[in-house]
């Protein structure tokens, strides 16, 4: 036999390699597959089947995933954060109606709701004008029955409810009627405490998300009713192309409140000469209502406590105050909301007790007309000496005005 040459070894070598590629490929070894979360097989790279690794490879020693296909960029999910969610306050057994006894404080929820509120298109192109009523309470509406003959006689498409109900207080009975499953996600308040403001910027937030079409945005009190018929109400309001909100700049008392959390602690955002005061209640527009939910520089110091509480009433200061800095031509410096404050008690307005209503009574309101800011500049400012605002809304009423108020339903909210 010939003994081998270099070159006759290349040659077989050059003959087998692919052979030895075949045999390579097509030989199945011992694999496992890299898990994923639950339990599911995936690939971890995207290759053209499946990628397997030798059982003898530790999982420290693979190399980190290539990312899956991108997925679209969600908005924030905020629990509650439309009227689907919102239900009646859940009861005990016994079915009285009492809301959650446990309640989320953290500001952090209210941030990631007011900032979503905050994105909604201010000027939104829709058929339909509605009017949001936002009821801020924490007690039962004592005043139901009268706001029920008020809704039940206006179209249902023009108007949406809203309620915030103190959840540490007892509802017996439960919300019925309109008001059924009109309770938004609700925390504790407290006078003398910025819990109101949030609680105001809660209804606004989810008034915001869950209707396109509320133009307009009404705040009340259980103790507000009516003064006149829905048609009425709405004519006035979505006719407006401004806000109804009070402000108030030379009231007595006013530099203690501005300083109620300590001298010069409002500086630099909120300066003595721009703090304002104003009634709790206002009827505001889409655009205030959007820009209210967004402020966090202003918030930053009227959530602040205050040193005294006597001076301190933050739901009259920051609402005014805020809007008036941002856009002081679109408000009409003005509550519709009419209170007597002749006789006031502690802070609180003088109530009517039921022996004093009467139609007469109400008559006498419907004829009285809105304070245009402060007095001496009332007669500088023309456009707002020709307005004649009706106020659409009264307060305070005592509970037991219900009765003598339905006997003359008929001529208030007919």
């Amino acid at each position: 036999m010939l003994s081998p040459t270099p070159i006759s070894l290349l040659c077989a070598l050059l003959l087998c390699l692919p052979l030895a590629i075949v045999f390579t490929l097509t030989t199945p070894s011992s694999t496992t597959t890299v898990p994923t979360t639950g339990g599911a097989t995936s690939s971890s790279f995207p290759t053209t089947n499946s990628v397997t690794f030798s059982k003898n490879i530790t999982a420290r020693n693979l190399l980190p995933r290539f990312p899956g296909k991108t997925k679209t960029t969600q908005k924030p999910q905020i629990k509650n954060a439309t009227i689907a969610t919102i239900s009646p306050p859940p009861g005990p057994p016994s079915g009285q109606g009492h809301p959650p006894s446990h309640v989320n404080n953290n500001e952090d929820d209210d941030y990631s709701l007011f900032q979503v509120a905050s994105r909604v298109n201010p000027k939104p192109k829709k058929p339909i004008k509605k009017i949001a009523f936002m009821f801020l309470t924490k007690t039962p509406l004592p005043f139901a029955p009268l706001w029920e003959l008020f809704f039940n006689n206006a179209p249902k498409n023009l108007y949406n409810i809203y309620v915030h109900a103190d959840p540490s207080f007892n509802y017996t009975p439960p919300f019925s009627g309109v008001f059924r499953r009109r309770v938004i996600q609700s925390k504790p308040t407290r006078r003398h405490s910025p819990t109101l403001i949030s609680a105001a910027r809660r209804l606004l937030a989810h008034a915001l998300l869950h209707d396109k079409s509320n133009y307009m945005f009404a705040l009340l009190s259980p103790a507000c009713i009516p003064l006149h018929s829905f048609n009425f109400t709405y004519r006035t309001l979505i006719k407006s192309r401004k806000s109804f909100i009070e402000i108030l700049q030379n009231e007595d008392g006013a530099y203690d409140r501005w300083a109620a959390r300590g001298e010069s602690v409002m500086i630099p955002e909120v300066r003595f000469e721009d703090f304002r005061i104003g009634s709790q209640f206002w009827v505001i527009k889409r655009k205030h209502a959007r820009i209210s939910v967004r402020d966090r520089r202003l918030w930053s110091k009227f959530k602040l406590p205050c040193l005294e509480a006597s001076t301190c009433y933050p739901e009259e200061h920051y609402f005014p105050t805020l809007l008036n800095m941002v856009d002081s031509r679109g408000i009409i410096p003005c509550t519709l909301t009419h209170v007597d404050w002749e006789g006031s008690y502690e802070g609180h307005p003088r109530m009517y007790e039921p022996n004093e209503v009467d139609l007469e009574l109400i008559m006498a309101l419907r004829k009285h007309t809105p304070r245009y800011g402060d007095d001496e500049s009332n007669g500088s400012n023309s456009s707002l000496m020709k307005r004649h605002d009706p106020f659409l809304f009264a307060r305070k009423f005592a509970p037991g005005s219900v009765h003598p108020l339905m006997r003359i339903a008929n001529n208030i909210v007919l």
